[in-house]
C-alpha cells in the first residue's frame, strides 16, 4: 500500500511505514530505557494520563500495569492496533480537541522538536488544553549532544543496532537526522526533521502558548515537568 510520505520524512524495512518515516513493526521491537520509572516517578499513585504520540504502545503498556489510566492518542491506525488495554484515539495531535482534562500530558518521544513551528505551538497548545487544574504536562527533550555526538551506536538487549548516522542542516534551523536499525532478521532506516531547541528556546517555545516549566526531572534535563502560567 503507498503511503504519502511529509517532505523531508522517509522510512525503509518491512513492514507498515507510517507518514513520518516510523516503521511500525519496529516500534513494537525497540525496547524501554527506563522510561515508565521516570514517569511514575513524578505522576500521582491512579493518575489519568493523556499519552500524546503513543504509538504502539511501548510506554501505554507499562504504565497500564503500574495502576494509570492512559488514553493513547496518535495519528497513525496502524501503531494504535497493536496497542492494547487503553482507550485509543486516532488523531493528530496538533488538532486534538477531547474536551476532556487530565492529571498528567505527556508529550514522549522528542515531538516538541518538531522541524514544523505551527505543529510544535500546535501539540503544546493541545498539551494546555487538555491539563486538569493542578495536573502537569510531562515533555520528553533531546539531549544536549544528540546532533552533535553523530555518527555513534548502541547495540540494545534484544541485539539490534542502532546507529544515529548523521544530523546535517537543512535550513531554518532544523537538521534532517538518519537513523539505522539493524536486526539480526531484519532492518530499518529512517530520514526525519527535528530542530535543535536550546534551554532558553524550548522555554521560550512553551511561554508562547502558556506553558512555564516547574522543573527538570532527570539530571540531563531531558524530562521535564511542566505546568501552566498561572
Amino acid at each position: 500500500m503507498s503511503i504519502q510520505m511529509r517532505e523531508g520524512y522517509q522510512g525503509t524495512g518491512p513492514g507498515a511505514i507510517t507518514p513520518d518515516g516510523c516503521a511500525v513493526e519496529l516500534y513494537s521491537r525497540l525496547p524501554l530505557r527506563g522510561e515508565p520509572d521516570i514517569i511514575a516517578g513524578v505522576a500521582p499513585a491512579g493518575a489519568r494520563i493523556l499519552e500524546l504520540g503513543s504509538g504502539v504502545g511501548r510506554m501505554t503498556h507499562p504504565l497500564l500495569e503500574r495502576g494509570f489510566t492512559v488514553t493513547a492518542v496518535d495519528e497513525s491506525a496502524e501503531m494504535l492496533e497493536r496497542v492494547r488495554g487503553a482507550r485509543t484515539i486516532c488523531s493528530p495531535i496538533e488538532k486534538l480537541d477531547l474536551g476532556e482534562k487530565f492529571d498528567v500530558v505527556m508529550l514522549a518521544s522528542f515531538l516538541v522538536h518538531s522541524g514544523d513551528n505551527e505543529v510544535r505551538r500546535g501539540m503544546l497548545r493541545t498539551c494546555l488544553r487538555h491539563v486538569a487544574d493542578g495536573g502537569f504536562v510531562l515533555i520528553q527533550r533531546e539531549g544536549e549532544d544528540y546532533h552533535s555526538n553523530v555518527p555513534r551506536e548502541h547495540v540494545n538487549p534484544s541485539g539490534m543496532t542502532v546507529r544515529i548516522v548523521s544530523s546535517e542542516p537543512v535550513g531554518d534551523g532544523v537538521n534532517s537526522v538518519h537513523v539505522e536499525y539493524d536486526c539480526p532478521d531484519a532492518a530499518w532506516t529512517q530520514t526525519f526533521r527535528s530542530r535543535p531547541l536550546t534551554t532558553e528556546q524550548f522555554e521560550g517555545a512553551l511561554g508562547e502558548v502558556g506553558l512555564r516549566v516547574d522543573r527538570y526531572v532527570t539530571e540531563d534535563g531531558i524530562w521535564v515537568k511542566v505546568v501552566p502560567v498561572e
